[in-house]
């Protein structure tokens, strides 16, 4: 039993977010959640893509926001059923609606009282069967790429979460479907695996600035599930302080989970396919990861044509082309100062530094012209004091060199800069 413990806590959000001991395991139910809170201060305009031959113009600009906040549930009909659930409150909130009236020839209908959204970001239910393989079902992760594997604020350094993978993927990305998972191995061979069929992404929402991420479904009541979406991810976990994870995603046909399939007809399959590598190594001195996320679209020109004829009132972005490849990669070192000194009461301090490269335009099919201002080369660097081990305060300077894959090179485009501080939080509320 308590090595099934250990594989909810691995592998089920609402469980693992909060990182407590097996010990600290439940009996019947828990009630928790995590939240964020950033204030930034840019010297940059709000579009890069304004017209100006060197891309965003300088602005002083402030803004102070609410990123997320998730309240999380876990609840255990016996020792075998456990219902898991989240809901996220992203930026405030929302009153906004968007509707497909079927009775008007399909067309949009939007009506927008604020910004924001409210998400149920998991629901299901998990049988457990025994260590090596378990069933959920219900809406769930998609644990591809490190942000969507371990994405509350505790897991990452900056002030928000890592750009590169939440600007090609969905972020956090969570849909429904029937997924498999468990653990094997024993002494330093240890591996953990999730393997899931969910809904596909929908190629209505690719665009320019987000590849595939836009594509993820939810906006209306029934998500297509006509060409679903495979996704698998194994842990590695053998070594003291070191995981590393290798994750896939493939959807055959994205035209085909579209709101009006007939547009794509004349395309052909779209499939996607992403595969990511990441790793996490953690001692008492030291905090260090990595990641790298690769994606190919297929027929990205003929879905740049069509996407470009969509409705000005549906709820996806018309920009284009849509590129054939993206990338991002990314890697973090955080070291802790109280770890150099004997005091007990000594504040847990990481001062880190985090470089990322990422393009949404990395490549194009024959014919396209990429995007030159959606390659990024960022670096941040900062510091993340643990007031508690749960409750963490930040503060970070970024620099963004557009236009350049170069780590060290001159762009000749506006540079984009920023400092932020932010305090974030996971926890339990109450338990029994």
């Amino acid at each position: 039993m308590k090595r099934l413990t250990a594989i909810i806590a691995s592998a089920c959000l609402c469980t693992a977010l909060m990182g407590q001991n097996e010990s600290e395991e439940f009996t019947q139910f828990r009630i928790g959640g995590y939240g964020e809170a950033v204030a930034a201060f840019k010297d940059y305009g709000i579009n890069r893509f304004n017209g100006n031959p060197l891309g965003n113009t300088k602005a002083d600009r402030n803004t102070i926001s609410i990123p997320r906040f998730i309240l999380a549930l876990d609840y255990k009909f016996n020792s075998k059923w456990i219902l898991g659930a989240e809901i996220e409150f992203e930026s405030g909130g929302t009153g906004s609606a968007v509707e497909l009236e079927a009775t008007e020839n399909g067309e949009y209908e939007t009506e927008v009282e604020k910004g924001g959204e409210v998400v149920l970001e998991q629901f299901h239910i998990t049988r457990l069967i025994h260590p090596a393989i378990n069933v959920r079902a219900g809406h769930i992760i998609v644990p591809v790429g490190l942000t969507n594997a371990h994405h509350e604020p505790v897991n990452f350094f900056g002030t928000v979460r890592p750009e590169g993978e939440t600007s090609i993927l969905p972020s956090t990305w969570h849909e429904t479907g029937l997924e498999l998972f468990g653990s094997f191995g024993k002494g330093y061979a240890r591996f953990g695996y999730q393997a899931m069929v969910v809904a596909g992404l929908n190629a209505n929402g690719f665009n320019r600035d987000q590849w595939v991420a836009g594509g993820k479904q939810g906006f209306f009541e029934d998500d297509n599930f006509t060409s679903p979406g495979y996704a698998a991810r194994l842990d590695y976990k053998g070594v003291e302080g070191l995981r590393v994870g290798l994750s896939a995603y493939y959807c055959a046909d994205a035209g085909a989970n579209s709101d009006k399939v007939q547009n794509y007809a004349s395309v052909g399959d779209i499939p996607v396919t992403i595969f990511s590598a990441d790793a996490q190594f953690k001692n008492r001195y030291v905090t260090a990861r990595a990641n790298a996320v690769w994606g190919n679209l297929g027929e990205a020109a003929a879905v740049s044509k069509v996407n470009a004829r969509l409705p000005n009132a549906s709820p996806y972005s018309k920009l284009g082309p849509v590129a054939q490849n993206a990338v991002s990669y990314a890697g973090e070192v955080g070291v802790n100062l109280s770890a150099f000194f004997k005091e007990k009461k000594m504040p847990v301090v990481y001062p880190f530094v985090r470089y990322e490269y990422y393009n949404p335009q990395e490549k194009g099919e024959s014919g396209q012209t990429m995007e030159k201002r959606c390659q990024v080369s960022m670096w941040t660097v900062g510091l993340n004091w643990f007031a508690l081990p749960n409750l963490v305060v930040k503060a970070d300077y970024s620099t963004r060199q557009i236009g350049t894959s170069k780590i060290f090179g001159i762009s000749r485009l506006n540079g984009e800069n920023e400092f932020a501080i932010g305090i974030a939080y996971v926890g339990w509320f109450f338990q029994k």
